[in-house]
Formats: structure tokens, sequence, C-alpha cells
């Protein structure tokens, strides 16, 4: 006989991570960082149409100490990068990281010496937002992956091996300059068919 069987009918169990990642998602404190025009789209979801707050997050945070949620908005130059990496290293653990837009991505149409090309190169990005800009809509989608991460992330030293074991991968993944090229772009076809 199991604890199942001992207990009343619709009681539900489940573990503590789930307990804990149900909390954690539904308690971000996003702290605002708008470098560019996507800053706009990002307020937008502030807004009473959007309404962030019903995800529990009505209140962006102005200092990095009260916030465990980054929002890259925007290109981030050369000048900025340490600002960046600065208040990163400022927020509590645990932390997570939206790139939002194609610039805060990739480095977007800015391909040149003034703008890092990806947000990666400075912090760790939980996920990916393209568009230019990408809207309110598309923000919240992101907002809702990112809380399906968190649901499901694990505790304590299963989550600093977890870490681990994904920036190795990282580093064992060849760069994109060496991969094999995907389309002929002169003669306009690609080349997976």
């Amino acid at each position: 006989m199991g604890i199942e069987e001992k207990l009343p009918a619709g009681f539900l169990l489940t573990t503590v991570e789930q307990v804990a990642g149900y909390m954690r998602k539904s308690s971000i404190w996003p702290a605002t960082f708008g470098l560019a025009c996507c800053a706009i789209e990002m307020m937008a979801v502030g807004t009473p149409d959007y309404d962030i707050a019903r995800f529990g997050m009505e209140r962006f945070s102005a200092t990095p100490r009260q916030a465990d949620l980054m929002i890259v908005a925007g290109r981030v130059s050369q000048k900025m990068a340490p600002v960046v990496r600065q208040v990163y290293d400022q927020m509590p653990e645990p932390k997570w990281v939206i790139a939002m837009g194609v610039c805060a991505s990739s480095g977007g149409m800015f391909n040149n010496y003034a703008i890092v090309q990806g947000v990666d190169h400075i912090i760790p990005v939980d996920v990916y937002l393209p568009g230019c800009p990408p809207r309110p809509q598309m923000l919240l989608n992101a907002i809702l992956t990112l809380h399906d991460q968190i649901q499901n992330s694990k505790l304590g030293v299963n989550r600093v091996a977890a870490a681990r074991a994904a920036e190795q991968a990282a580093l064992e993944a060849a760069p994109t300059h060496l991969l094999a090229p995907t389309h002929d772009h002169l003669a306009g076809r690609s080349l997976l068919a």
C-alpha cells in the first residue's frame, strides 16, 4: 500500500522542485534594460492592452538587486557591454535573461565593430526573442516560454550540475563560422534540398 491509497481522493502529490518552480515563475520581477527601439515594445506590455501583471510581473524593478529577470531590449554597444554585465552580476540568484529583438540576439543589421554581435557574448541568455522590433505579444510568448523553463528547472546541486552541463555543451558546439553554408545567396537557392 502506497501513500496514494491512504490520502483522500483528489489530493495532489508533487515534488518540492515543482512547487518551487511554480512559485518562482509566478513571481518574477524584471529589470528594465531598454537600449533601443525594442524598449518601447517592452514598455507596452505594462499597459492595460497587454497587462503583464496577470503573470505576476507588474513590478518592473529599477534596481538589479530586486530583480531576477533581465530583458535586454535592443542593441548592445561595446561601451554598454560592461554595464550590462555589471547589472547582471548584481542580480541575485536565480536569475534569467531574455534577449529581446534581433539586435540583442545577434547584432541584427549592425554588423560592425561598435555593436556586440549578440548579448550572449556578455551574459548567458535563456530565451531569444526575434523581431525588429518584436511585438508585445511576442514578448509575452517569450515570458511564457521562460515560465516553462523555470517550472521545470532543478534546485540546488541539481541546478548547478544542469548549468555546468549546458555550458559544456555550448563550449563543445561548433562555431557558426565553421558550419557548412545552408544557402547560396548569389544563386538564390537553398543548399539543404
